[in-house]
C-alpha cells in the first residue's frame, strides 16, 4: 500500500491550486481525479472575472495553465475515483481509490459541485436529447433553433448569453418575479432581442417524442395557469449539490450536503480539509477555489507539521 503525507481529491482550480501549495513545501502528494484537470471551469466558454486577464479567458485555456504549473512539481497521480475514506487506528487515513488502497496523514477534498437536477418528468428520459446542463458543450447542437433556459442567476444568465450567438430565440425561464444574478450579466440578456424572460413561471414537464424535446409544460405562479410552450432543446441552469458520496463517517455537512469548514479550511474531523465548491459557502467562484485550494494546503502543512513535533 501507497503512503502519502496529503491526498488532494479533486482536479479542479481548488484541488490543483492545493496540491501546488503542497509541493512546493516538500510534501509528498496524491492526486485524485477520474476525469480531465480543470473541473467546471472546462464547461465554460469565457472566464472575465479572473484577475490578471482584463480580455477574458477561454475556460479551457485557464485550465490548460493550471495544469502546466502543477506539472512542473509531478505529484503522483491517480486517474480513478475515491470510493471510501476511512480513519485507521494510527491517525491515518486508509482511501479506496479504484481498485486501489492508499493512506495519508492529511486529506484534500476539492470534489466541487455540479448542477442540479429539476426532478420533473421528461427530465431523465431526454437526457442527451434535448436536455442539457451545458451550453459549451451542447449548444451548437440547437443553431438556428429555439431553446429554454431555466434558472434565474449567474449561470443561467451567462449561459443564455453564450447560447444567444448560437440559438434563434431562447426563453429565460424562472420561478421567481426577478432575476438573481449580477446587474453586469442581467443588463445584457434584457437588451439582447433573441432572449426572452418569462417570470414567476415553473416547468411541470419536459415534453418530446422519439426524435428528443418538443416543448414545456408551464405554470404561472401568479395566475395559476398552465400552457405549452414549443422548445427544440432545454438548458437547465438552477443551482449546485456536492460532487461525492466517500466522505468519512462523521464529517459535518449543511442541509444541502455541502463541506462545513473554518476560515482555514478545516473540517471538524481531524486532517481532513475541504476546498472550492465542495463547501458550505456562498460564492462559487475560479478566484475563490483558488484562494480555498491555498489555504486548504497552508493548514493541512501546519497540520502535517504538528504531527512530527
Amino acid at each position: 500500500m501507497k503512503i502519502f503525507d496529503a491526498v488532494v481529491i479533486g482536479g479542479g482550480p481548488a484541488g490543483m491550486t492545493a496540491a501546488l501549495y503542497l509541493l512546493r513545501a516538500g510534501v509528498k502528494v496524491a492526486l485524485c481525479e477520474k476525469l480531465s484537470p480543470g473541473g467546471q471551469v472546462l464547461m465554460t466558454e469565457v472566464i472575465d472575472n479572473y484577475p490578471g486577464h482584463p480580455k477574458g479567458i477561454k475556460g479551457y485555456e485557464l485550465a490548460d495553465l493550471f495544469a502546466a504549473h502543477l506539472d512542473n512539481y509531478q505529484p503522483e497521480r491517480f486517474n480513478d475515483e475515491v470510493r471510501e475514506i476511512t480513519p485507521g487506528p494510527d491517525g491515518e487515513y486508509e482511501l479506496l481509490v479504484g481498485a486501489e488502497r492508499i493512506k495519508a496523514k492529511a486529506v484534500v477534498i476539492c470534489t466541487g459541485a455540479r448542477y442540479r437536477r429539476l426532478g420533473i418528468p421528461g427530465e431523465e428520459k431526454f437526457l442527451g436529447k434535448g436536455v442539457s446542463f451545458c451550453a459549451l458543450c451542447d449548444g451548437n447542437f440547437f443553431r438556428d433553433q429555439t431553446v429554454a433556459v431555466i434558472g434565474g442567476g449567474n449561470s443561467a444568465l451567462e449561459e443564455s448569453l453564450y447560447l444567444a450567438r448560437l440559438v434563434k430565440k431562447i426563453y429565460l425561464i424562472h420561478r421567481r418575479d426577478e432575476f438573481r444574478g449580477c446587474k453586469c450579466y442581467l443588463d445584457k440578456c434584457l437588451i439582447n432581442p433573441k432572449i426572452q424572460p418569462v417570470l414567476s413561471t415553473v416547468v411541470n414537464e419536459i415534453q418530446g417524442g422519439t426524435a428528443g424535446v418538443t416543448g414545456l409544460l408551464l405554470k404561472d405562479l401568479k395566475t395559476g395557469e398552465t400552457r405549452e410552450l414549443p422548445v427544440d432543446g432545454v438548458f437547465v441552469f438552477v443551482g449546485f449539490e456536492p460532487v461525492g458520496d466517500f466522505f468519512p463517517e462523521g464529517l459535518e455537512r449543511d442541509k444541502a450536503g455541502f463541506v462545513m469548514t473554518d476560515g482555514e479550511m478545516k473540517t471538524n474531523l481531524p486532517g481532513i480539509f475541504a476546498a472550492g465548491d465542495i463547501r458550505s459557502k456562498a460564492c462559487r467562484q475560479v478566484i475563490t477555489a483558488a484562494g480555498d485550494g491555498a489555504t486548504a494546503a497552508t493548514a493541512a502543512y501546519a497540520y502535517l507539521e504538528h504531527l512530527h513535533v
